[in-house]
């Protein structure tokens, strides 16, 4: 049912409050500032926002900064948020909650409004709580397209990294539905967590003979495909452990390579981008992030999946800050999800 609760507030105010990187920076100095609710044309929608969550992709370019960027940048990817305004006939309509992952090279949605094409949303069923909702986008359809590039069929040996993240919690479930068997690493305290997900064999990450008890628990062959989500020399080994002519799906940049590596593996080697939706200016791959969203949400109000632990964080500068250094700390298996408003 349409959410008209929150209608009669949003025209008291031309401006909205937002948190901005005023330049990157080393240390993600973040500021809270006043800025003009955004002007919507064409298919735009005016949204709402309720929940956003954060991504490591937030802390590593508060750092660095990203070339499209204008400053100050309100950062922020992943979103969920009730629609206030819609140009007439377009559909979601006003009141629907929708969730959506927004353009990289654009303001994010570290803010009270944003705005987005009507295209690149999906609408949120009331059975699932907005929050829950809020950590789905960029995790969830980095799984789906990774799977996807990875060509996951039944009986696939499938090695995916970082199983405790987020993005390997989706993955892990993802490849068990499509009947892989999943291979992941971990650090020992979350073991459990990943076999609870349905990982066939989980090994610490930071055992000194890893690559021999995978190679010991695996067999000759190789993986059939890995989800590499680590990169530098990870995605080295993995290539290492993987079949001829073995699929890798790569999150981060690729490292150099030694010829004789790649002609004695000969890999099929995917480079995984949400981003690039956005930046290439492909209405077909903004269209298929919406039909992906609409996956998870299917999947997630039918019980078919499980979402990382939620810790709501502060809507303040200073709390998100905290936030995005934890992202960059590893260790953190849950999902920080900001609530735009007070907790």
């Amino acid at each position: 049912m349409p959410n008209t609760d929150i209608l009669p507030e949003i025209t008291s105010s031309n401006t909205m409050r937002a948190i901005v990187l005023a330049k990157a920076n080393a240390q993600i100095r973040l500021e809270n500032i006043e800025l003009n609710v955004p002007e919507c044309s064409d298919n735009e929608l005016l949204i709402k926002v309720e929940y956003v969550g954060l991504n490591p992709l937030d802390a590593q370019y508060a750092k660095t900064g990203f070339c499209h960027w204008q400053y100050p940048h309100v950062l922020g990817l992943d979103a969920v948020g009730i629609v206030i305004n819609a140009p007439k006939g377009i559909y979601p309509n006003i009141g629907a909650r929708v969730m959506w992952h927004a353009s990289m090279g654009n303001h994010g949605v570290l803010s009270e409004y944003a705005k987005v094409p009507n295209y690149a949303v999906s609408v949120v069923p009331d059975s699932i709580k907005p929050e829950h909702a809020a950590t789905l986008p960029c995790a969830g359809m980095t799984a789906l397209i990774s799977l996807d590039k990875l060509q996951i069929t039944e009986g696939d040996t499938l090695l995916i990294e970082a199983g405790a993240g987020a993005v390997g919690q989706f993955a892990i479930q993802f490849a068990k539905q499509r009947g892989a068997d999943v291979f992941t690493t971990a650090a020992k305290c979350n073991h459990k967590l990943v076999k609870s997900l349905g990982a066939d064999v989980v090994f610490d990450y930071k055992d000194n003979n890893l690559c021999q008890k995978i190679r010991r628990e695996l067999g000759p062959q190789g993986f059939d495909a890995v989800l590499d989500s680590v990169g530098d020399e990870t995605t080295v080994r993995n290539i290492e452990l993987m079949r001829f002519c073995g699929r890798i799906a790569c999150l981060k940049p690729l490292p150099t390579f030694e010829d004789e590596l790649l002609f004695r593996k000969a890999p099929n080697i995917s480079i995984v981008s949400l981003a690039g939706a956005w930046l290439a200016n492909s209405l077909c791959a903004q269209q298929r992030m919406s039909f992906m969203s609409n996956v998870l949400l299917d999947n997630l109000s039918k019980n078919d999946l499980v979402v990382p632990k939620v810790s709501l964080i502060e809507f303040t500068a200073e709390q998100v800050s905290v936030a995005l250094h934890k992202q960059l700390a590893g260790g953190f298996t849950g999902k920080q999800v900001v609530k735009i408003g007070n907790l």
